[in-house]
């Protein structure tokens, strides 16, 4: 058996390149320790992580606008301010026209809402043999039953006066005896009390809202400067971000961050036209129903719809609330209107908007949703969908640069097949 050729054998590695050395060891402990680091400081202050996101996904439009008034030679920092300002006043400007309204409506409510809870246990027993009112029974809760307290007089009738001085000691010495009578707890008492827990309930989260009011107000204070300040330059912060990436790959960064520029812009845009149809389409519907306060509740279902999938349970329930007063059927039809709004948003008007630009997967959009909602929470649940259109941005660049190599690869393969193929026809004919 012979033994191969040494100068074919791969040389051996010199002893400074075998394994690990002391210097690779604290270099990979330092980038460990930096990611590890790195991630607690994110994770500490994640509500400014995600303040700020929301503050470059408002400045990206403004910035839109920014360029716009730039053609008529307005300076960038005024026209941001300008832009920022007009909108913020429309915003204060309807809230400050419908908000007399609501007040004078939840007023009413609060008058008449014993009447039309009366109105609607005549409902449920008027139909209490169907589906209606057995769902109704079962959501109102198992019935419970109540004391009822009567001490009997000491002696002969109620009210009667003792005959003796003996008689009257006697009553005085006698024990006092305590009849309890339980009886069934009537489906009006049983709803009027399934709702003062609800009530009651909610008040243990009043304290907190009122303690936390501050901290919203001064993150919407730096939500308003940073989109001024990020509409007015944009391409300075994104420089700044693209100075700490090495040279050979900026180019591709700056790719990847004006796509995710274009996606986030546009999901924002679709988001505001959403809200403008679903604010049109929810007036004509509670016009129709003659829903009180309609142009009102339209406009918090149009500005709640900005929230995904809490945003519309929100602003049915003032609605569904408005039909009550009146009847329970209009209550009903109220719920199944708003329903259907959001069943053609979903399926129809969104689809039609985002064909084309921004193809999120309704699988990775539920666990986006869900995972950020449980970290993050509320904030979490607002950025959940453009935070996920961002991040696909670079994956599919990054598929589609594989999908180009393994075309060439293939063509490649295919060129050198067909040439080996030519070289044997033409050896085969020598």
């Amino acid at each position: 058996m012979s033994l191969p050729d040494e100068s074919l054998l791969p040389s051996p590695l010199p002893p400074e390149r075998r394994g690990w050395r002391t210097a690779d060891i604290v270099r990979a402990a330092t980038v460990v320790l930096a990611v590890w680091f790195g991630l607690q400081l994110v994770w500490q202050v994640r509500s400014l992580v995600i303040l700020v996101f929301l503050a470059t996904l408002f400045g990206l439009a403004v910035a839109r606008g920014v360029d716009y008034l730039e053609r008529y030679r307005i300076r960038r920092g005024i026209g941001s301010a300008l832009i920022v300002l007009v909108t913020l006043g429309s915003i204060f400007g309807m809230l400050s026209l419908t908000a007399p309204t609501l007040i004078e409506q939840s007023k009413q409510l609060q008058q008449e809402f014993p009447a039309a809870v009366d109105k609607l246990q005549t409902w449920i027993d008027s139909r209490r043999g169907g589906l209606v009112g057995a769902i109704i029974e079962q959501a109102s809760g198992p019935p419970i039953h109540a004391a009822d307290s009567a001490a009997p007089a000491a002696a002969g009738a109620p009210g009667a006066a003792p005959a003796a001085g003996s008689a009257a000691g006697a009553a005085r010495t006698a024990p006092q005896t305590t009849v309890v009578v339980e009886r069934e707890e009537t489906p009006t008492e049983r709803l009027k009390r399934r709702l003062g827990e609800g009530v009651g309930s909610a008040s243990k989260y009043l304290f907190s809202f009122v303690s936390n009011t501050l901290a919203a107000l001064t993150a919407f204070v730096l939500l308003v400067f940073l989109a001024m300040y990020i509409g007015a330059e944009p391409k300075v912060y994104r420089e700044w971000l693209i100075a700490v990436v090495p040279a050979p790959s900026r180019a591709y960064v700056r790719d990847v961050l004006a796509q995710v520029s274009t996606v986030l812009r546009k999901w924002l845009v679709t988001q505001l036209i959403a809200m403008v149809v679903i604010g049109v389409v929810s007036m004509i519907v509670l016009l129709v129903l003659d829903v009180k306060a309609a142009f009102a509740l339209a406009f918090i279902a149009g500005l709640l719809e900005f929230i995904p999938t809490v945003g519309p349970i929100l602003s049915a329930i003032p609605a569904i609330l408005m039909g009550f007063v009146d009847s329970p059927e209009k209550a009903l039809f109220v719920m199944i209107a708003y329903w259907g709004i959001q069943f053609i948003e979903n399926n129809l008007l969104i689809p039609f908007l985002m064909r084309g630009e921004m193809d999120l997967p309704p699988a990775i959009t539920i666990v986006a949703q869900t995972l950020m909602t449980l970290v993050f929470g509320f904030l979490g649940l607002m950025v959940a969908v453009p935070l996920t259109a961002a991040v696909l941005v670079p994956l599919r660049m990054r598929a589609e640069r594989e999908r180009l190599a393994e075309r060439a690869i293939i063509r490649s393969e295919a060129g050198h097949r067909q040439e080996a193929g030519t070289a044997a026809e033409e050896f085969g004919t020598l």
